[in-house]
């Protein structure tokens, strides 16, 4: 669920980028908030074992650092922001956490079971 929620707010703030032009205060925190979504996606698509899914993510991290930030021009950040909208957005239906399953209790009494 925690992944869903980043993934989403990840797509509305480069959805705000790209229909406005980022001051510095902004820009710091867009950078911030792609760059953690595409480390959660990046672990979420290790887990799920897609390669591809996973470079691409670590490329996004590594572009949107906020610590050792990639200086642009604006022309290629509007493409940098449209292809990681592209990945954001099609991680949503086709990169999805594999079900985890419950471990039964052990102090759980199981039907006809006697004590010892």
């Amino acid at each position: 669920m925690f992944t869903l929620i980043m993934k989403s707010a990840s797509v509305v703030v480069l959805l705000l980028a790209l229909l406005f032009p980022p001051s510095a205060g902004y820009l710091i925190g867009l950078q911030f908030a792609v760059c953690l979504g595409a480390c959660i996606v990046f672990s979420q698509a290790l887990q799920s074992r897609k390669a591809a899914w996973a470079l691409s993510f670590a490329a996004v991290a590594i572009l949107f650092n906020p610590v050792l930030p990639v200086v642009l021009s604006r022309n290629y950040s509007v493409v940098l922001d449209c292809l990681s909208l592209g990945l954001f957005g099609g991680s949503l239906p086709f990169l999805k956490s594999p079900l985890q399953l419950s471990i039964a209790s052990i102090t759980d009494r199981t039907p006809g079971s006697e004590s010892l």
